[in-house]
């Protein structure tokens, strides 16, 4: 959407009016994404988006804009009207903030530094203090960060105002420090955190969206798990989705009440679950390896699994049919029925963080090494389309809103990596 300006005075001319019309609207076919994975929880762009085949960081070709970021995140940028939020975090200082970008230009306007020093002691070095992604209900963004040895969020007005400011819960990981990684995501009137750890306070908790106070709590086994939740409607009813400790498990996302449980997956889940009509899917794992497919209704079916391991990124689905990036760089699409393997094929040396996302008919998924594939949404076959060196390292997931392509990626600066968010199109 467009956003609206006063009346322009009869003393300007039409060329005036028009000039400040052209520098001032929102990017052709704009929509929103509003949280992790988009405004449907399934990394689709919108059907109206589009992005570009090729661009070069080098010549310019196809670069809207590149807007140098302070300090690092890894958080996925969320794009809605009134601008571009995202989170990152400077370890020199010790703060971690959200950042706002005008939608156009890509400039930074607003640095918000929402806690100082207090910095996690030691994280995984694959992981950022600033990993989160934001969420947006149309009203309020939701920021959440480990600090303190706890998980806080903290509620916004798109133009900075602090509205509150909650401590979730405790957050001391006792085996092993890699830090935090779940997004909060909004249904209705709440906000849903996971707060997943090897202690006592291990949960995911359901939070007002007026007031930040806890509607609800699901405890959670003592476990390190990495995954943000998502809800999806399954057989007519919606439900809060996560995997790890084991199992697969759906909760009411009003109440918390568990509504059915599948003994799969393993100890450690980092990916959200995909979705395909009333078959959900994940995969990853520590210590196991694997995808699995189970049924999303109270039968509790195990569907099929196997041993490809999707550890930091998501699946992507399509009817019928499901996309995965595996860690080793090797892309496969199954079919989701039986698990049937469609194709195979090569994409990367290796190292993958950031999920694919689905933008009309074509796949683009990064890896660690700054590299974009692109690949025809096809199960038929894999017909590559594309691949651009975009940087030097990209953990975010790249997504896709009006006419744009989004990356976050980092460049190596006289020996530094330096982050900058780019916007990719068409001139």
């Amino acid at each position: 959407m467009t956003k609206f300006f006063s009346a322009v005075s009869m003393r300007f001319t039409f060329v005036c009016g028009l000039l400040m019309c052209c520098m001032h609207a929102t990017p052709a076919g704009a929509q929103e994404w509003p949280q992790w994975r988009g405004p449907n929880g399934d990394n689709h762009a919108a059907a109206d988006a589009s992005a570009p085949l090729k661009w070069d960081l080098q010549t310019g070709e196809n670069v809207i804009w590149k807007t140098r970021l302070p300090g690092r995140g890894h958080s996925t940028p969320v794009i809605i009207d009134e601008g571009i939020f995202l989170t990152t975090a400077d370890s020199a200082d010790e703060t971690q903030s959200l950042l706002k970008l005008d939608r156009v230009s890509g400039k930074l306007i607003d640095r918000w530094v929402l806690h100082r020093g207090d910095l996690p002691r030691r994280i995984h070095p694959n992981n950022s203090y600033a990993s989160p992604s934001v969420a947006f209900d149309g009203h309020q963004l939701y920021v959440a960060f480990q600090t303190s040895d706890a998980i806080h969020l903290t509620a916004m007005t798109p133009d900075g105002r602090e509205v509150w400011a909650k401590r979730v819960s405790d957050f001391k990981p006792a085996q092993f420090e890699f830090g935090y990684g779940a997004s909060p995501i909004v249904e209705g009137e709440l906000v849903i955190v996971a707060a997943e750890y090897d202690g006592p306070d291990s949960g995911l908790y359901g939070l007002s969206t007026r007031t930040g106070e806890q509607v609800w709590k699901v405890p959670r086994p003592s476990n390190l798990n990495f995954a943000t939740p998502i809800v999806a409607t399954i057989a007519g009813q919606r439900q809060l989705l996560i995997a790890g400790a084991n199992t697969i498990d759906a909760y009411d996302p009003l109440t918390g009440r568990t509504l059915w449980q599948v003994d799969a997956t393993t100890e450690a889940i980092c990916g959200t679950i995909a979705v395909d009509g009333r078959r959900i899917l994940v995969s990853g794992g520590n210590p196991v390896s694997g995808t699995w497919c189970v049924t999303g209704d109270a039968t509790g079916k195990l569907l099929w699994e196997n041993g490809v391991k999707c550890y930091e990124q998501s699946l992507l689905t399509i009817p019928n049919h499901v996309f995965a990036i595996a860690d080793n760089g090797v892309g496969y699409c199954w079919r989701t029925m039986d698990g049937k393997e469609m194709w195979r094929s090569r994409l990367f040396a290796g190292g993958v963080s950031a999920s694919p996302t689905l933008i009309g008919n074509r796949v683009y998924a990064a890896n660690e090494s700054g590299e974009v594939a692109i690949f025809s949404a096809s199960p038929d076959r894999f017909e590559p389309l594309a691949k651009i060196q975009t940087g030097d390292s990209i953990f975010a997931t790249p997504i896709a809103v009006g006419d744009r392509l989004y990356i976050r990626t980092g460049i190596n600066e006289n020996g530094r990596r330096q982050e900058y968010l780019i916007a990719l199109g068409s001139h």
